[in-house]
């Protein structure tokens, strides 16, 4: 089995290796390629990642290169974790919309949309070249934001599925309040990328009990306080929000707290820099703990199993994916990307039945999805209007003085990605 990570000089990849190594009974793999143009990242996460191989004894190749279409040439899966303009266009997207009032972030709102704008093209031209050198490989996007991102390319025909660690992260942490195996839990996670609820926690699967009231009345405390919500939202709800959430249930809170800090994106750059210089050391062979700072918990437990579902191996049967809805949520529409429970194997993923979703989240979920419409038009077809209609239609922004004030920012600071700019 050969993998290819597009991306591959990411300060995440070793995380990914380790994933690989670990658990390679459920997904055997041969040749790993590591494909970057960044030689000054790439040189030192590669010998990283070969130590990683070597003390845990995988018999697997890794390689690395600049070539996309020799990487990509005869893979079984293509892993898509880019970066378009590195943490400093990262930076931009966390700084410029505080100055309009209105949350900063990389993956939603304006800067996320900035993020959409920049990446899709991208995305986009890597999926033809791996469909015209190696068109039964399957694409695996990790890169953000992963919604928009999953639905250009299954628009655009590509064998494409997307996949964020959000889901497993709370499988983890609430099968640790339970004492209970994280296999045991089955979510009942809905929405969309980066905004979704837990609407249920079975035990022993999708028909299992339903454990969420008990969950929230013994440990609610604890989940608030991860979440950074109050107690009582999460009892009145009745269910657990994405952290993401938080952006749109106390906005101006977060955007207070974030004009009083230094952006996400400088401790993340500080703390690649520190990464990258441990790579560096010859001695070291495996995933140094600095890394868990990084974000991305449980991300290569999450890759391995759904590529390992995905190419026949031993994967779980059920795994929170993004792929379209196709009627799952009915008040989407079909070629919506929605982010559910399914049953995923080699012929790709089938969403399982979703309960009629509470009003107060189907209404959130079906504005963000029409954002998500305008935002894609603005990523394939460019224009500033149709940036400005994007960003109207975004919770997080909707009023036209601040769309208006937006677009000109989103554009004077993405001007260099941004070819109909």
């Amino acid at each position: 089995m050969k993998l290819t990570v597009v991306g591959g000089g990411s300060t995440y990849t070793p995380e990914l290796v380790d994933g690989f190594a670990r658990l390679r009974d459920t997904l055997p793999v041969e040749e790993l390629v590591l494909v970057d143009p960044a030689a000054d990242r790439l040189e030192p996460v590669g010998a990283l990642a070969r130590r990683i191989f070597a003390k845990q004894g995988h018999p697997g190749r890794i390689t690395t290169t600049a070539d996309l279409d020799a990487g990509v040439d005869g893979a079984d899966a293509v892993l898509l974790q880019l970066r378009v303009g590195g943490q400093a266009a990262r930076e931009q997207d966390e700084t410029w919309p505080l100055e309009c009032g209105c949350v900063g972030q990389e993956t939603t709102g304006a800067g996320g949309l900035a993020k959409a704008l920049r990446t899709v093209p991208v995305v986009l031209d890597i999926a033809e070249r791996v469909r015209r050198t190696n068109p039964g490989a399957w694409i695996i996007d990790f890169t953000n934001p992963v919604g928009i991102v999953t639905r250009a390319l299954l628009q655009a025909g590509h064998k494409a599925i997307g996949l964020c660690n959000v889901a497993i992260g709370l499988q983890r942490k609430f099968a640790a309040l339970l004492g209970v195996a994280p296999s045991d839990l089955h979510l009942g996670h809905v929405g969309l990328n980066h905004l979704t609820w837990e609407t249920a926690v079975r035990l022993g699967g999708p028909d299992g009990a339903d454990v969420l009231p008990a969950l929230l009345a013994e440990h609610g405390e604890a989940i608030a306080a991860d979440l950074r919500l109050p107690r009582p939202l999460l009892d009145r709800l009745g269910v657990v929000p994405s952290y993401y959430l938080r952006y749109f249930y106390a906005h101006d809170e977060v955007v207070r707290e974030l004009r009083t800090k230094p952006s996400r994106a400088a401790e993340v750059a500080a703390m690649e820099r520190e990464l990258l210089a441990m790579y560096a050391d010859p001695a070291l062979d495996e995933k140094p703990e600095l890394l868990a700072r990084r974000g991305g918990a449980y991300y290569s437990e999450a890759a391995v199993d759904l590529a390992a579902a995905l190419l026949g191996g031993a994967g779980s049967p059920y795994q929170v994916v993004n792929t379209l809805n196709n009627g799952t949520l009915p008040f989407l529409p079909a070629d919506a990307v929605i982010e559910v429970q399914a049953a995923v194997g080699p012929k790709g993923a089938a969403p399982l039945p979703v309960a009629p979703l509470d009003p107060l989240y189907a209404g959130l979920t079906a504005n963000v999805t029409a954002y998500e419409d305008l935002a894609l038009a603005a990523a394939l077809h460019g224009g500033r209007d149709r940036v400005f209609r994007a960003l109207l239609a975004h919770p997080l922004v909707g009023q036209y003085a601040y769309a208006e004030t937006l677009t000109d920012r989103l554009i004077a600071h993405n001007r260099e990605h941004l070819a109909w700019a």
